[in-house]
């Protein structure tokens, strides 16, 4: 049996997003008009406006649709949505815009209304969402919309999908029971038609295959039977790592083939991605060329010996060795890693808890004052928007590496298959608060699961982590 929950749930968006755009520009009317006390051009009254807005908004929804905003492996996941729902404000204002423009109309009664509209609607559709998603779980808690699958399979994977599933009224998904010898703390069954003889097969909604059988008539009834009653199917791959990253499907004569990418950052993406980090770092350089012009006198009056900027060979994509730009923070002699700039300093007992701490040391002896100020605010890192532009780093990506640390990655390969960057999972994740095995974890997800959404999602929680100091966990 078919659960129609999602499809449910994704005309529930449809509707909520028209509704608190159409409020967003009514509360930017009203706020232009009753509360500033504006003037509106001649001709276009509220009643106008409002309804000329409402015959605007379904272009807004399909940008919406375009986005991927009602998918549900977009809704689920907040900071993707959250990315997302940005990009598809301003693009939907901008086409508003041009409609406007290009038509010779006077649709919007104030050159501000527009910003009005843009900033109410953004904040207005992410309340919105936020409910929804808190209105939905609670549903979930009551068994409303709730999914109930059934796990085939003797595997870990099993195990691990019966474990992420248990917390139902947040996932909405009930594991009704596992084919196999083990329950892995639900119930279990010997065969598939035990299953659905014991389950009563009209109540599963999914089935998820964790392995193969040898006898493939085993494996063609199980497909056969979700085929045959509107079941929703998937497969889960014995080696699971392979198909971590970009899965395309090529057809070479009637055989179909999987291409498995180590990375989703192939193609267009790498295009779009080095346009939008080229943008990005030549507008900042230029917005905040005068606090780096004075961050850059304060450190060489403070040592007039010393050079104002720190520099060292870092490995990027394919193991290239370019040289990092950063800001000095560290005293006269420690220019170097840390394991030499310790044991020049007599502590070599202080590499490891910087180590454990994810390259973080609280109170690190190496900085200055100076150093500390800037660290702490993230601005020695401004310099490295010039690597960006040289083709060296990415705004976002993973942490840099020096050549010593190749050795203690396992998976260095996968590091180095996108380009580092100024900023990444690692960093917005609680840097001073999870471990380097950790990060380097946060650095492999990223890499495999690439999406533009991604990088803003990041850059969006980076701000948060400068101006508050510290990063999600």
């Amino acid at each position: 049996m078919k659960n129609n929950a999602s499809v449910v749930y994704a005309l529930f968006l449809v509707v909520g997003d028209f509704v608190a755009l159409a409020c967003a520009f009514l509360a930017a009317y009203l706020l232009r008009f009753r509360i500033l006390d504006g003037v509106p051009v001649a001709g276009v009254s509220g009643r106008t406006f409002f309804y000329a807005i409402l015959t605007t908004l379904p272009v807004w929804i399909v940008i919406h649709a375009l986005m991927g905003l009602y998918s549900q492996s977009v809704y689920e996941r907040r900071f993707s949505e959250l990315g997302r729902l940005l990009v598809a404000s301003v693009t939907g204002i901008l086409t508003v815009i041009g409609y406007d423009f290009f038509t010779e109309g006077h649709l919007f009664p104030g050159r501000l209304v527009p910003l009005y509209g843009l900033v109410l609607g953004f904040g207005f559709l992410v309340v919105f969402r936020n409910t929804a998603r808190i209105f939905r779980r609670w549903l979930f808690r009551y068994g409303v919309g709730v999914s109930d699958i059934l796990i085939v399979g003797d595997t870990d994977v099993a195990a691990q999908l019966v474990s992420d599933f248990r917390a139902t009224n947040r996932t909405g998904i009930r594991v009704l029971g596992v084919v196999g010898k083990h329950g892995h703390s639900v119930r279990k069954f010997p065969s598939f038609a035990a299953a659905l003889k014991q389950l009563n097969g009209s109540s599963i909604h999914g089935i998820v295959q964790t392995e193969l059988y040898a006898d493939q008539e085993k494996n063609d009834e199980i497909l056969a039977h979700a085929r045959n009653h509107h079941i929703s199917y998937r497969f889960v791959p014995g080696n699971a790592d392979l198909f971590v990253g970009n899965i395309s499907v090529d057809l070479f004569g009637n055989v179909p083939m999987i291409a498995v990418h180590q990375t989703a950052l192939i193609g267009w993406g790498r295009i779009v991605k080095r346009l939008f980090d080229v943008v990005v770092a030549a507008l900042v350089l230029v917005v905040l060329s005068p606090l780096m012009l004075l961050v850059a006198i304060v450190i060489k009056l403070s040592d007039v010996r010393e050079p104002v900027f720190f520099r060292q060979v870092r490995l990027t994509r394919h193991n290239r060795e370019f040289r990092v730009f950063k800001f000095r923070s560290i005293k006269r002699g420690y220019n170097c890693s840390p394991e030499e700039g310790f044991a020049r300093m007599g502590r070599p007992d202080l590499l490891k808890q910087y180590r454990d701490n994810g390259d973080y040391l609280p109170n690190d002896p190496r900085f200055s004052r100076i150093g500390r100020l800037i660290r702490a605010t993230s601005i020695d890192e401004l310099p490295q928007l010039f690597n960006v532009l040289l083709g060296d780093l990415s705004l976002v990506g993973p942490r840099t590496l020096v050549p010593q640390e190749l050795n203690t990655y396992e998976r260095k390969h996968a590091i180095l298959s996108v380009k580092a960057g100024i900023t990444g999972l690692a960093q917005v994740s609680g840097r001073k608060d999870i471990s380097f095995e950790e990060r380097r974890t946060l650095d492999i997800y990223y890499v495999q699961n690439w999406s533009f959404w991604l990088d803003i999602s990041i850059l969006i929680r980076t701000l948060r982590v400068v101006f508050t100091g510290s990063g999600d966990k």
